[in-house]
């Protein structure tokens, strides 16, 4: 008799169907030769620390770094009855073989280790490792079933990055929590991003508006426009000395482009678009198309491929045309079949792209919930515009003289739709439209060269220089995937923070902690998730470091670090950030604890009117108002000033500072100006400029 131990019941109920292991019992079905169980996802999950020694329950700096020598586990809570007929089967004398079917990846091999462990199970385990839940797929899975042992290093992967979590999340937060009085939760992954968070919410309240002022010229039915100019006056002039006179095409260039086929979806860009069409979280899009895996409409979704395997390019020809029959707005497009540009055998490493399954067309999609019929329209468009043409146009640039002064117009014509029709048409068909970039190039009127304007209209447009984004989860998640890519190689892995797996899960962390928060579509780093971000040194916080950490996870994986070596460098780590953290940053203490004491006293706090006193790095409110002046403000630095004790002073008595020599990142040159303390109350302190009338980004 053979035991299949499955992730979830209704995986177990789909496996059973294939086996004919129909006869329902307590907890497991049974036929054919085969029992089919089930987990409920963990089951057996690390034991709390106060399981290793009694005095942990008291959270003290004394006891740290705490490094368990022997992992223990406990049945999760609930679970505990699904856990006693696991143990009761694997041990069960009628039981010769274990086939592993839980989730064929590194969170699925963990959650059958640990029960096959945790129960004392030494029988010999088979894999099942197949990427859809179709009956064929099933059927052929278990046709080729591999030896367990195969996965052995996906398990100590697996292991590894549970207890490096473990270990750095015990003790970052009960260490920081000690120090500042506060119970403040760090973690290996969710601190580095929750780090990116705030210092783009940083770098939004340090930006000051810039002016700029462009000349455009109407030539008839043709409009063109002048460079982006800091000097108001000097455009003035050319607007001036245009108006009304004589214009002259000095070139008209034409260039046929192309853009190519969108790859396939991974999970992150899936994630990623979803966000963009429908505004899904990255948790609600992993939610969707789970359940349209274990419905059997979708392929395994954890993947980070984007390409297919050659052995599926034969059942594309079949596949393609009867998806795009099942699409309602696909109307007459035509479907083409350049399966080459999908498959890639070298670029696919547990599992291939995200894809529908042959199912998908047989059944009515209307039935399904909008979430789970949204995401597998996602993944049906994507197919069939992955396998289709290029799609091409032109682009022409006319360049114009007008006084001496030169302007320029671009237009662009579609000369095939392509694979840009198909997207177009699921586009218009969605109730909220998503928001598309601003098309900048128009349609141009027939000109040539050498073609003269008289009476030429002359205008002045004025504009402002924009501050840097708040993430959204689509570019969250983007960040989070390419942390730490500028120090690699560039034919080298990419480096990230988490896995397609987790990202989703890490977030939702951040949110419920209440470090971070939803504000429409955007993720916005709260005060709590500021000062937090502000005591954490490098080593917790670091994006690249972290992600550093998880390539080495990668190597485990495929056998080129053994565990012992990755997890030495975890409990290095984890001994070097107790013992350089003995004691508190007094400066830190006004926003989590007791009052500062420490420090100069430089002027009154303009929130609640305590006392603000300098520290290492910033000056401080003693009372714990929040209100922080720091010494590395980006608003100060990317003018090429310091925020010193003199010019803190000036701040918070006169509320207004005058400063010559501000550099200016967008011209290179310097100026003068005011610089004004705009205190909201809220996470960051904001400034602004004033200047004097004749002298604003007057350039020396």
């Amino acid at each position: 008799m053979k035991l299949v131990l499955a992730e979830k019941p209704s995986v177990a109920q789909s496996i059973s169907n294939v086996l004919g292991a129909n006869e329902r019992k307590d907890g497991y079905l049974q036929g054919s030769g085969y029992i089919v169980s089930w987990c409920f996802g963990h089951l057996i999950e690390p034991a709390p620390v106060h399981a290793y020694d009694e005095k942990y329950k008291k959270w003290r700096y004394g006891d740290l770094p705490i490094i368990p020598a022997e992992w223990k586990y406990i049945a999760a809570p609930g679970k505990e009855k699904q856990l006693d007929i696991l143990r009761r089967l694997l041990n069960g004398k009628e039981v010769d073989t274990v086939i592993c079917a839980t989730d064929a990846g590194r969170e699925g091999e963990l959650i059958f280790r640990l029960v096959y462990g945790y129960c004392g199970c030494t029988k010999p385990v088979k894999r099942l490792w197949i990427s859809s839940m179709e009956e064929s797929a099933i059927a052929e899975g278990f046709e080729n079933l591999r030896d367990g042992k195969e996965y052995d290093s996906l398990y100590q992967s697996a292991l590894c990055r549970s207890h490096a979590d473990y270990i750095v999340g015990i003790n970052a937060t009960r260490l920081f929590s000690v120090l500042y009085g506060e119970t403040l939760n760090v973690g290996r992954v969710q601190s580095p991003t929750l780090a990116l968070l705030a210092e783009r919410d940083k770098e939004i309240a340090a930006f000051v508006k810039e002016p700029y002022y462009m000349v455009g010229l109407s030539c008839g039915n043709l409009t063109v426009s002048g460079e982006k100019m800091k000097d108001k006056d000097a455009a003035e002039g050319i607007r001036a000395v245009c108006d009304g006179g004589s214009a002259a095409i000095q070139s008209v260039e034409r260039q046929e482009k192309s853009t190519a086929c969108p790859k396939l979806y991974d999970l992150t860009t899936l994630q990623r678009e979803a966000n963009r069409l429908f505004g899904y979280t990255a948790q609600q899009t992993l939610d969707y198309v789970q359940a349209l895996y274990e419905k059997k409409l979708a392929t395994y979704p954890r993947t980070d491929s984007r390409y297919l395997t050659e052995d599926m390019a034969e059942g594309l020809s079949s596949l393609i045309p009867s998806v795009a029959a099942a699409l309602p707005f696909a109307g007459n497009f035509p479907v083409c079949l350049n399966t080459g540009q999908i498959i890639n055998n070298a670029k696919v490493t547990d599992h291939h792209a995200v894809i529908p399954t042959p199912t998908m067309p047989k059944t009515d999609l209307s039935s399904l919930p909008a979430g789970e019929k949204n995401i597998l329209y996602m993944l049906a468009v994507r197919l069939i515009c992955a396998v289709h043409e290029k799609h091409v146009y032109a682009e022409t640039t006319v360049t114009l003289d007008c006084g001496g002064h030169s302007f320029t117009a671009k237009g662009k014509t579609v000369i095939h739709e392509g694979w840009k029709a198909l997207e177009q048409a699921f586009k218009s068909v969605l109730k909220e439209k998503p928001v598309e970039e601003t098309e900048k190039d128009k349609n141009l009127p027939e000109v040539a060269k050498g073609q003269t304007f008289e009476q030429v209209s002359a205008g002045l447009r004025e504009g402002f220089t924009s501050p840097p984004k708040p993430y959204t989860e689509d570019t969250l998640l983007s960040a989070m995937e390419c942390a730490g890519a500028k120090d690699m190689p560039e034919d080298a892995e990419r480096k990230g923070l988490g896995t397609p797996a987790t990202r989703a899960g890490i977030i939702e962390k951040i949110v419920k902690t209440g470090c971070a928060e939803r504000k429409g579509r955007q993720l916005r780093s709260t005060q709590k998730g500021v000062n937090l971000i502000a005591v954490l040194p490098e080593t917790v916080k670091s994006p690249m470091l972290t992600a550093s950490w998880e390539e080495q996870l990668k190597q485990v994986e495929r056998g080129g670090l053994s565990s012992g070596a990755f997890m030495d460098g975890i409990t290095e780590m984890t001994a070097g950030l107790v013992k350089d953290n003995s004691a508190s940053n007094p400066e830190y203490a006004s926003l989590f604890g007791s009052p500062v004491q420490q420090g100069e006293v430089l002027g009154s706090c303009p929130r609640c009117g305590g006392s603000v006193r300098e520290g290492k790095k910033g000056f401080f409110c003693e009372k714990r108002c929040g209100f922080v002046l720091w010494k590395d403000n980006r608003f100060f630095t990317a003018k090429k000033k310091q925020l010193d004790k003199k010019t803190a002073a000036a701040l918070l008595k006169e509320g207004r500072v005058f400063l010559s020599g501000l550099y200016s990142e967008k011209t290179g040159k310097t100026y003068d100006a005011t610089v004004v303390l705009d205190d909201t109350g809220g996470k960051w302190v904001n400034f602004k400029l004033e200047f004097a009338a004749n002298k604003k980004y007057k350039g020396k």
